[in-house]
């Protein structure tokens, strides 16, 4: 399990680390190394470079998860497309595997949309197997004829089915595409090093001036964990293609 699955989770740790960091930095100053004030200047350009670089991360980590929303959007595009396609090239096959395949479809298209809507682990972990054995089916039911015949058609409907499994993987592919725990680990470690410099720095003791930083940095956090979870979030991708394919096939 990814904690980045939880984004309010990722929000209260990371403020309550920082802030915590921020106090820390205060208590150092008023306690046992102040500050000189010769020294000012050559600190405050270590904190602004500091800030810049945590800047410059969450701005990096932040189009990483919109590249990786954007790619499961096109995978769940190219999906329904595919499962579309091979529905009505069923109609190159004898009536009999045409029906089957089509059934068996429907079936799948089904379960994608599952795919796409579940939450639960254990009811995701019985999807995967109930879309394993139906693409077994559904590759059984083209196969025979396409062996028995090789006609161009047929080709054209294994060709099709080859596709529909194809997507399912590169879909697959594209949910485990996060972004590292370790890109998370060194901007928390930034973002407490930027805290604790803050607090150090400070003229004085401004709990509120310490809260800035904080919520800022832990918004842009949940916002990150929030678009690269792919179920944990409240930014997921609708299967709006894949249920466009299911009606379009209830319709028939």
């Amino acid at each position: 399990m990814n904690p980045m699955d939880f984004p309010i989770v990722v929000l209260v740790l990371s403020f309550a680390f920082q802030y915590l960091a921020a106090d820390i930095g205060d208590l150092i100053r008023n306690r046992m190394l102040p500050l000189k004030e010769d020294g000012r200047e050559d600190f405050g350009v270590v904190l602004g470079a500091t800030l810049t670089l945590l800047a410059l991360l969450i701005g990096f980590s932040f189009s990483m998860a919109v590249n990786r929303y954007d790619q499961r959007k096109n995978y769940e595009e190219a999906e329904a497309n595919a499962i579309g396609t091979e529905y009505v090239r069923a109609d190159l096959l004898p009536a009999a595997e045409a029906a089957r395949v089509r059934e068996l479809l429907k079936k799948y298209v089904d379960q994608r949309v599952l795919f796409y809507t579940t939450r639960n682990r254990q009811r995701l972990a019985k999807i995967d197997a109930d879309t394993a054995e139906l693409q077994n089916e559904l590759w059984s039911a083209v196969l025979p004829g396409a062996a028995s015949q090789p006609t161009p058609p047929l080709a054209l409907v294994v060709s099709g089915m080859n596709d529909v499994l194809n997507s399912q993987g590169y879909t697959q592919a594209a949910w485990w595409n996060r972004i590292p725990i370790a890109a998370w680990a060194l901007m928390a470690a930034i973002a407490i090093c930027c805290n604790l410099l803050i607090g150090y720095g400070a003229h004085r003791t401004d709990r509120r001036i310490f809260l800035v930083v904080p919520v800022a940095v832990s918004i842009a956090f949940l916002l990150i964990s929030d678009i690269d979870s792919p179920r944990g979030g409240s930014i997921l991708v609708t299967p709006k293609n894949l249920l466009s394919v299911k009606q379009s096939m209830r319709a028939e």
